[in-house]
């Protein structure tokens, strides 16, 4: 029995340990197993999911930066019945999952709600709010606060499972988005989601994924987001989900000193598919050489600067 008590409640989702892995990351949970035991992190963000079946844009969709990846893959996935029939069931059943709902409609965020709230093996449901809105001319749901809280005030209706909101870091003030979502109904913030970003390939003076634009993931954004869950953790009462280059434990601690409750593993999964577990296990010793009896003690524990 370790000394450290590892637990967290994240708005409403009990983890055994404050380490998830990132929606688009993990695949739908059982492509890892494999490698690691999935009971041995918090549990995890399954990949977005659609009403429908959904191809996902064209290659090249995805390339490699420098301390990063940059990807365009579009919310490729199975359809939301598939992965409740299919997939769900080849988990184990003390894993924690986390459904990601992706729409271009607000009814669409409401009905993949409500029919993955019909299935007691999800714990929760994660709003992806970096979605286009076609009816807004393409504006991403998160960098719009009102469009932001209708989303949220319909998904709250639709669904009784705690609800995170996951916030696109392209915004100007990333905390009036975060209460927002949290007078909305919220019961948690994700943050941050890929920055908007591009590469050129000047041999062929072209872009190097078919898309032109994508998101950049990994620790090159590691620094926006310890701001952005910083500047979002003092700003609303909700718990925060930190995400952005988490790579090792030290990398995790960090979030959480700055006022995450919990964290998700991303773009390591890519290059170290036991990533999560390694980083779950670091925090804990972590925290007990550091004298901590709880994991929860390290939330919000960073020491400031007496001017601040």
């Amino acid at each position: 029995m370790s000394a450290v008590d590892m637990r967290v409640d994240l708005g409403g989702i009990e983890l055994k340990n404050p380490v998830l892995t990132a929606s688009g990351t993990f695949g739908y949970g059982s492509e890892f197993a494999p490698f690691m035991d999935l009971c041995e992190i918090g549990g995890f963000v399954a990949k977005s999911l659609t009403l429908e079946p959904r191809s996902g844009n064209p290659p090249p969709r995805i390339a490699e930066t420098p301390s990063g990846m940059l990807n365009a893959i579009s919310i490729e996935n199975i359809g939301v019945e598939a992965f409740l029939e299919e997939r769900l069931p080849l988990l184990p059943e003390e894993v924690v999952v986390i459904a990601s709902c992706f729409g271009t409609e607000v009814a669409d965020y409401a009905k993949l709600a409500a029919r993955l709230s019909e299935s007691p093996r999800v714990a929760g449901i994660e709003i992806n709010a970096s979605c286009p809105h076609v009816k807004s001319g393409g504006i991403e749901f998160g960098q719009d606060p009102g469009l932001l809280r209708e989303l949220v005030v319909a998904v709250r209706e639709a669904t009784p499972k705690p609800l995170l909101a996951k916030l696109s870091p392209n915004v100007t003030r990333i905390a009036d988005m975060a209460r927002v979502c949290e007078a909305a109904g919220a019961d948690g913030i994700s943050l941050i989601n890929a920055v908007q970003a591009m590469e050129v390939d000047v041999e062929t003076r072209r872009p190097v994924l078919w898309n032109v634009l994508g998101g950049l993931s990994g620790p090159a954004i590691r620094p926006i987001a310890l701001s952005m869950v910083w500047q979002v953790a003092r700003a609303v009462r909700i718990p925060v989900c930190g995400i952005g280059g988490i790579l090792t434990p030290e990398d995790a601690v960090k979030f959480l000193l700055c006022g995450a409750t919990a964290v998700q593993v991303g773009t390591a999964n890519y290059i170290n598919p036991i990533a999560s577990g390694e980083v779950a296990r670091g925090i804990e010793a972590y925290a007990a050489r550091h004298g901590f009896a709880r994991v929860s003690e390290l939330i919000g524990a960073l020491e400031l600067p007496e001017r601040l």
